[in-house]
């Protein structure tokens, strides 16, 4: 008898005393099985530290440029790299242009120091969690790359009530497989080893979510 032999019998006969494994539930929530609140949706966002604006969709361009100047450029660090897009808002090609605002910087291939040093990002989102406050991106032409949302310190999101969905099997039924996507809740933040938290580490410190009237 080999060792090979040797060895699989004893496990072979290790194995004979086990327990049967039971069958695994799975009864998990279908998509469809709430409504999407926005009331809860709007305070998990508060609660998560990110800002909410309510305004018309006329007001979008004038509302992320008041909340770029606010911000101050350059409150990263970067807007003292000589860029000279300290000020700027970055927005995807794909936005509509009624939302950029006057002086928007369009994303076509911009270097990382002149996304990081400029005062904010614009985009527009895939779909939105009310339960958990989450808002999803997935690179469509209006959300833009990946990069342009998280080099920033200040993220601006325009979202529609319909794209506000209740629960995550909801967001997920709505979601294309295969793109890239990124889960937002709230700001970037994080703890260390003992439960300082540290914010703008991942991502933006700032969150804004401009959202418009129902359709």
């Amino acid at each position: 008898m080999s060792s090979r032999e040797l060895i699989l019998g004893r496990v072979r006969a290790a194995l004979n005393d086990a327990p049967v494994t039971p069958p695994v539930p799975r009864h998990y929530r279908a998509a469809g099985s709430n409504t999407a609140d926005l009331d809860v949706f709007i305070d998990r966002l508060v609660d998560y530290k990110a800002e909410v604006h309510r305004v018309a969709e006329a007001d979008v361009a004038a509302t992320a440029r008041m909340i770029a100047g606010a911000s101050g450029a350059g409150a990263n660090g970067a807007g003292d790299s000589g860029a000279g897009d300290s000020g700027a808002v970055i927005v995807p090609k794909g936005l509509l242009e009624e939302w950029r605002p006057e002086g928007a910087l369009a994303d076509d291939g911009l270097a990382p120091d002149r996304i990081a040093g400029a005062a904010a990002v614009l985009t527009a989102a895939a779909v939105a969690v009310a339960e958990t406050g989450t808002i999803v991106l997935d690179a469509s032409p209006d959300q833009g790359r990946r990069i342009i949302t998280l080099l920033p310190d200040v993220h601006i999101i325009v979202l529609r009530p319909e794209q506000v969905v209740a629960s995550v099997p909801d967001a997920v039924a709505r979601l294309t497989p295969g793109r890239p996507l990124t889960w937002i809740s709230g700001p970037s933040a994080t703890s260390d080893i003992e439960l300082n938290r540290v914010e703008g580490v991942h991502g933006p410190r700032h969150l804004h979510v401009i959202i418009l009237p129902s359709a």
